[in-house]
């Protein structure tokens, strides 16, 4: 039995051997460092210094800050934006012509295989002092704003909003073309309206889609740099600033590799935690 055994995980030996070298070697290798005092610059070898690095983190006023941020962020730009918009734009594409299902999905999921950094610099032209929202408030003859100065957490979140949605909708859709079209009809003969369908038949049935959507969503959002840092670079001062840029700054602007892994971990937990969230409710609904 044994040898049998082996010789059915023996095709899986490579993979597991590369998930082992390029995926488990590298996180140990972090693990390790985010208890070390290593640099960048100006030292020669790293000394171990326990917990060091996470009691520096917890009484950072700017760690805290970026915590702070990193959830608002996700809150706004993920489990709002992305998960309501996508299952609001999936519901309505069900209805629509196909003329305008094709259009829109056709934008929304430009916006999405775009590269981050083009996202960034587009909604950076879209926010900017000179940009283009403020030319339509002057069109309307409303006030404009420093949109990036005065509400930098809101401009970024909407940003990921724009660029993820096609995610969510496209989730959505699959999860809505298996509702049985029968179910859906028998609610409309009993007098059952939109939102009545909606609450009582349609989400109940994708929850589970609900879950698995908003799981992935939101360790995606959290691991988001590229967009932020090109729109403002985490400022102005640290008003934008989450959680993956303040790692950056600590570990590569500020040369402290440990202390920066520290925080990476910390993030990694963070996500963890979402994650365990939601499995948990996955498995409430087996």
């Amino acid at each position: 039995m044994t040898a049998r055994r082996l010789l059915r995980a023996l095709p899986l030996t490579p993979a597991l051997t590369l998930l082992l070298l390029f995926l488990a070697g590298p996180i140990a290798y972090c693990v390790y460092i985010a208890f070390t005092d290593l640099q960048l610059t100006g030292q020669a070898h790293a000394s171990f210094v326990g917990f060091d690095n996470f009691r520096t983190a917890f009484k950072d006023e700017a760690f805290r800050n970026a915590v702070w941020l990193t959830l608002v962020f996700t809150v706004l730009s993920s489990l709002v934006g992305q998960n309501t918009l996508g299952l609001a734009l999936a519901a309505l594409m069900q209805r629509a012509s196909k003329p305008v299902r094709t259009l829109t999905g056709g934008i929304v999921i430009t916006a999405w295989v775009l590269p981050e950094v083009v996202a960034g610099f587009l909604l950076y032209a879209f926010f900017r002092r000179e940009g283009t929202l403020n030319a339509i408030l002057d069109a309307l003859r409303l006030p404009r704003q420093n949109w990036l100065f005065t509400l930098p957490v809101l401009a970024v979140s909407f940003a990921n909003v724009w660029r993820g949605t096609a995610f969510s909708m496209l989730v959505y859709s699959a999860a809505l073309n298996e509702i049985p079209g029968e179910i859906t009809e028998a609610a409309e003969v009993d007098g059952a309206g939109g939102w009545r369908r909606m609450w009582h038949i349609t989400l109940p049935m994708i929850r589970r889609s609900i879950a698995t959507n908003l799981m992935l969503n939101t360790l995606q959002t959290l691991s988001v740099f590229g967009l932020i840092w090109v729109m403002t670079r985490g400022g102005p001062g640290d008003k934008s600033q989450t959680l993956p840029l303040f790692m950056y700054e600590q570990a590569f602007q500020k040369s402290m590799i440990g202390y920066g892994t520290a925080v990476a971990l910390l993030l990694l937990v963070v996500g963890s935690v979402f994650s365990a969230v939601y499995l948990r409710l996955l498995r409430a609904e087996v």
